[in-house]
Formats: structure tokens, C-alpha cells, sequence
């Protein structure tokens, strides 16, 4: 994602809920015949066949297997998915000709995309040369950062006012505070859609820390409008066990549902919000609502991504490309390969770069201005 920023983008300058795929459990039945509770009923004829939730607690343990990036396998072996997700940085040529004379506008995962994936969630600090690319591509475009975190969390690792910021998975948008020439447009933009769940998910937070002091390496993340469980540091055989403690305090909370991210168990509300319709709520503030001339850009590395890649895929809008060394199902249009730990800051010294960025934000915008122009002479 770096490289694909320093080295390419530099050189320019539905309502719905979540995904079938990706509920693992909504804690109610009461008559709904969403997605996600014809899961729950299907899980609960198992839970009475296998006796315990056995059933159930093994789709839970198969998802999170299936998720998890140790058990996919590598771009090498997968020719006819690259074919189908072409990398970012091959295809820009391309990306630059449906961008142009178009305005461009920036959606950045956090964790995978603009920090490495750690072990410990509270250390996934992004380089400061990372936080200057952002700070400077903010200058060109509006440029928004989606996290599952809670907004006050990842504002507190990326550090930079002049950016939107869409946390617990879009469930909490807070425009610029300062910096921004977008700031006009969304001076007192606020949207917390799920305000209403918030004394709930405090107490099943406080229930989860509990109930999973046992698991070793388990960690549990209170982001405001939703609760992660990470288990990336939990031992595999204890996976199972995991999932009973989860289900245990999950079974007594109708109105809340378990989805899965990259080695994380998500608790979040059912509510027809995701990261999908933070982009649109947030295209439609920012006054690019059915506009033919915007041109919406995500970079993500997770499921939850999924929707939001959805919505510029069924749009025909923009694109969406995944971080990912492992080839997965996605409604991205592009790929980038998942820079290593080691290297993947190198990519950011790009002599120049930013010069360049500023040129391609300059001819977005005379574009646009000109576009613009020529509406204004036919309408008259």
C-alpha cells in the first residue's frame, strides 16, 4: 500500500447488513428473517443435534480458521486470481486514466494498511514517514481513515486533524478539525448511528475481559460502538474453548451479532451500518451524491473492507483494491501484495514524490473546474 502511494499515486499527484459470509452469530431469535439470524436458527438446529453448541462452536473455529492468513495460500500458487485482481501497482497507468479529470477521494484502512499487523492491537503504531505521506495526500484530496478501532483510538495512532475519521467500523464520523479546504463542506459533520447500543457494548465488553482472563493471549477491546476479541495470540486448540466463552456472554444479547476480521471476533450491533455505508454517508456530506465526476479510491486488508468494495464495485465507481499476500475472495478490483515488516518503510523516501502528488491534485482540479464550466454554460 505504501509503494502504491509514494511510488504510483505520487506520480500523478444498498442498504444493508453484514455480508452472509461473514456473520458467525446474531444472539436472538425473534422472528427476524435477516441473514444473520437464519444463521442463528441453522446454528441452533446443530446446538440441539450435537448437544452444548458443539455445531455451532465449530463453524465459529472453521471461520476463524478459514480467516486466519496461515491457513490461505500465496499469491504464487494463485496466477488466475491475480488475473482477476490485478496488482495496483502494475495496472496504474489504467487507474490513472478512469481517475482523470475526476475528484479523487481517499478511504485508508488502518491496521494492515497503513500500520503492520502486530501481536499486541495497542502497538500498531504507523511510521512517521508514513504519517507524512497521509498528511500531505490530505492536502490534495479529502482523505478519510476507516478503522474498526474507535474513532478516539485511531486518531490517537495516526495524529493528523485535517483527516475524516470513520471508527468502529463507520459507526463513528467525525470530519476535520482544522487544516482541511473540505472543512467547510463538513464543519459540524458528526454521525454515530448507533448511539443507542452504547451501555450495551460497554457490558458485554466488561463481561468479555472477564470471561476470557483464562485464555492465554486472549485480548479483549472495548471501541465504543462495537467490542473486539483478538486471538491472534491465542493458541490454535484453544480456539474452541475461546468461541464457548464468547458465545456464553454473546447468547443473552439479542440485538448484537459476532463477525470476524483478520485473527479478531467482532461484537457489534445489528444495524443496517458498515463500512460501505460510511462511504457513501460520507460522499453524500462531502456533496459527491450521484456525481459522475468523483472518484472514490479504498485501500483495505479486511473482511470488513469487503463491503465498501462492494458498494464502488455494484457503482461502477471508483475502486477498491485489497492489501493482502494471500489470495481470498474479495469485490476489490486490485490487489497489493502486504508489504513485510522489514522493508515495507523503505518505499516512503521517494525523491520527489510528494511534488509529484501535488501535481496530480492540480490537474484533478482544473479538470474539475473546467467540467464544472461547461456544466454551468448548458444549464444556462
Amino acid at each position: 500500500m505504501v509503494r502504491f502511494i509514494e511510488e504510483n499515486i505520487t506520480k500523478m499527484l444498498e442498504t444493508k447488513i453484514i455480508s452472509k459470509s461473514e456473520v458467525l452469530y446474531a444472539g436472538g431469535d425473534d422472528g427476524d428473517t435477516s441473514p444473520a439470524t437464519k444463521i442463528f436458527q441453522d446454528f441452533q438446529i446443530n446446538e440441539e443435534d450435537v448437544g452444548r453448541g458443539g455445531g455451532l462452536i465449530r463453524s465459529w473455529v472453521d471461520s476463524m480458521r478459514a480467516c486466519s492468513p496461515t491457513h490461505l495460500k500465496p499469491f504464487d500458487n494463485q496466477s488466475s486470481w491475480i488475473k482477476e485482481h490485478p496488482s495496483a501497482l502494475n495496472m496504474f497507468e489504467e487507474i490513472l486514466h478512469e481517475s482523470e479529470g475526476k475528484q479523487i477521494v481517499m478511504f485508508l484502512d488502518y491496521d494492515g494498511t497503513l500500520s503492520p499487523i502486530v501481536d499486541d492491537p495497542d502497538r500498531a503504531f504507523m511510521s512517521n514517514k508514513m504519517r507524512n505521506t497521509v498528511r500531505k495526500l490530505a492536502m490534495c484530496f479529502p482523505t478519510v481513515i476507516v478503522s474498526g478501532r474507535s474513532r478516539e483510538k485511531v486518531y490517537s495512532f495516526v495524529k493528523l486533524t485535517e483527516l475524516y475519521y470513520a471508527g468502529s467500523h463507520g459507526m463513528d464520523i467525525k470530519g476535520p478539525e482544522q487544516n482541511s479546504k473540505y472543512k467547510k463542506k463538513t464543519q459540524s459533520l458528526l454521525c454515530q448511528p448507533a448511539t443507542e447500543f452504547l451501555p450495551v457494548i460497554s457490558e458485554v465488553y466488561m463481561k468479555l475481559v472477564e470471561k476470557t482472563k483464562s485464555i492465554q493471549g486472549a485480548k479483549v477491546e472495548n471501541n465504543k460502538f462495537c467490542a473486539s476479541v483478538h486471538f491472534r495470540c491465542v493458541d490454535e486448540n484453544k480456539w474452541s474453548d475461546l468461541a464457548h466463552l464468547v458465545r456464553s456472554v454473546l447468547k443473552n444479547y439479542p440485538k448484537l451479532m459476532l463477525t470476524q476480521g483478520r485473527k479478531v471476533l467482532e461484537i457489534r450491533p445489528i444495524i443496517k451500518w458498515d463500512k460501505g455505508k460510511a462511504l457513501e454517508f460520507l460522499l453524500e456530506s462531502l456533496g459527491y451524491e450521484n456525481c459522475t465526476h468523483v472518484f472514490p479510491i479504498y485501500i483495505g486488508d479486511d473482511r470488513t473492507d469487503e463491503d465498501a468494495f462492494k458498494i464502488l464495485r455494484d457503482k461502477r465507481q471508483g475502486l477498491g483494491i485489497l492489501v493482502s499476500k494471500y489470495a481470498k475472495e474479495t469485490n476489490a478490483s486490485y490487489s497489493l501484495q502486504e508489504p513485510d515488516e522489514a522493508s515495507c518503510y523503505g518505499f516512503f523516501g521517494t525523491s520527489g514524490g510528494m511534488e509529484k502528488v501535488k501535481e496530480w491534485g492540480m490537474k484533478s482540479l482544473q479538470s474539475l473546474v473546467a467540467i464544472n464550466a461547461n456544466l454551468q454554460t448548458v444549464n444556462i
